[in-house]
């Protein structure tokens, strides 16, 4: 091919291609210096793109189980607060059927021992309503108004964890006060040490519900750092990198205007030979 041509110019031609690929180059710097990304969307690196994307998902699944289980969380604070107050009850139970098993007693002083075995009956009775969170309760059974078993979602695969409610108000509240010496020893050997029994038995249970929700989040936190660790390494942006090589090419892109320019004045030197 003729090199002294008006019609063709490969100088410029050279120069243009350079060009051209220099200013690709420097959009793509652009971009990931003003996103951050090295991988922003399908078009810069699909495989990477999709494996982001899966990623992010079990992110969002992993948050949305730890927001979960901390709401259950609060219903199983909420319970074993009632229970604690239910057992320290118990124990002054224990101390006025202790009393009321005495026949020594005078008719007044059994009253006023019924009254407060009474009193400390009814409070327990009310820790149990009143252990509510968000309008649920692990202390009954009755779906209708906010009890029965809580099934959470532990992970981003939701996979379930249960939590078993019991029917708090016939197996934790002691039957009514004795009516006399014999009944009060017999209910204290009796039906005292089954609530308490009971008692301690929903303690266990719901503590160890809570040990395993606790070790749950904190696993599910640990594995978000892991995952949005690995993330970063996939579709981050090396900024420093990007920085440096944006200033590069920068330089690239005057330098090859500037081939482009003087490519393209060439043909004008072919006037010279028409010159007499």
């Amino acid at each position: 091919m003729a090199m002294n041509s008006v019609n063709t110019n490969i100088g410029a031609q050279v120069a243009l291609q350079s060009l051209n690929r220099t200013n690709d180059a420097l959009a793509t710097t652009q971009k990931r210096v003003s996103t951050g990304f090295r991988v922003s969307d399908a078009k810069d690196d699909g495989a990477a793109f999709a494996v982001a994307q899966s990623v992010r998902s079990d992110i969002a699944g992993l948050t949305s189980a730890n927001e979960q289980m901390g709401s259950v969380q609060g219903i199983l604070d909420t319970t074993l607060a009632g229970l604690n107050k239910i057992s320290e009850t118990m124990t002054s139970i224990r101390g006025v059927l202790v009393k009321l098993a005495d026949g020594t007693l005078s008719t007044s002083q059994r009253d006023q021992y019924t009254a407060q075995y009474e009193s400390l009956r009814t409070q327990v009775t009310d820790f149990i309503a009143d252990a509510t969170y968000n309008g649920r309760s692990l202390l009954h059974t009755i779906s209708a108004s906010g009890g029965g078993d809580i099934a959470t979602t532990r992970n981003e695969q939701a996979t379930t964890y249960t939590l078993t409610a019991i029917a708090a108000a016939t197996t934790l509240i002691v039957t009514a006060a004795p009516a006399n010496a014999t009944d009060a020893a017999s209910a204290l050997n009796g039906d005292f040490t089954t609530k308490m029994k009971a008692v301690n038995t929903a303690l266990n249970t719901f503590g160890a519900n809570s040990n395993y929700l606790q070790s749950q989040i904190s696993y599910n936190k640990e594995k978000l750092d892991a995952l949005e660790s690995g993330l970063g390494s996939l579709i981050d942006a090396d900024l420093a990198k990007e920085s440096a090589r944006l200033q590069a090419l920068q330089i690239r892109q005057q330098l090859g205007t500037q081939a482009l320019g003087i490519a393209n004045q060439s043909p004008q030197q072919l006037l010279s030979l028409f010159k007499g």
